[in-house]
């Protein structure tokens, strides 16, 4: 389930610190200092509204988790980042350009509100993976189950837990390390 939240932070964080880079070199209307001050203030907003929306339906989900069945089908974590990166690729590349074309008004502002959206999604699968280490589970959500709502959406009726070494990944959504 973890991994489902931190597949969209990378590509958010990428994409939004590349145009807040190109809106520093771009003097838009109220000048760079005001832009990135202003996407300073709005990165730090935007990750904490990000890490902190819909957790109590995470803990709620997370409380009534129960342990997965031989029925359900439970997907590797590539497939998951995969899947959900194809899916939303082209929501990223127009919020990519937005984010861009917003530094001629507020230079690297859009950027850095991308920026903090990635930072949030990573700062939630960061809480998730600390419950999964103090639980000592993984939690997973049935692949039929989501959707457009993600891994809490109105469609995920339960979470799944196994055990810590299930899968290929590691608690929090990271990639597993092999030794």
């Amino acid at each position: 389930m973890a991994v489902t939240v931190r597949a969209g932070a990378a590509p958010l964080w990428w994409a939004g610190l590349v145009a807040a880079a190109a809106g520093a070199f771009v003097p838009g209307l109220t000048g760079s200092r005001i832009g990135l001050l202003a996407g300073a203030a709005l990165f730090i907003v935007t990750a904490a509204v990000v890490a902190l929306a819909r957790g109590k339906r995470y803990a709620e989900l997370a409380r009534s988790a129960s342990r997965a069945g031989r029925g359900d089908f439970l997907q590797d974590r590539a497939v998951t980042v995969r899947g959900w990166r194809r899916g939303r690729r082209w929501w990223l590349l127009a919020a990519f350009v937005v984010a861009v074309a917003s530094s001629f008004a507020l230079p690297g502002t859009g950027g850095l509100l991308l920026a903090g959206a990635g930072a949030g999604l990573w700062l939630k699968a960061v809480r998730i993976g600390q419950r999964e280490r103090r639980e000592d589970v993984l939690y997973w959500v049935r692949t039929d189950w989501t959707g457009r709502g993600g891994p809490v959406g109105k469609r995920v009726k339960a979470h799944r837990t196994t055990g810590p070494e299930a899968g290929d990944a590691a608690p929090g959504g990271a990639r597993r390390r092999r030794r």
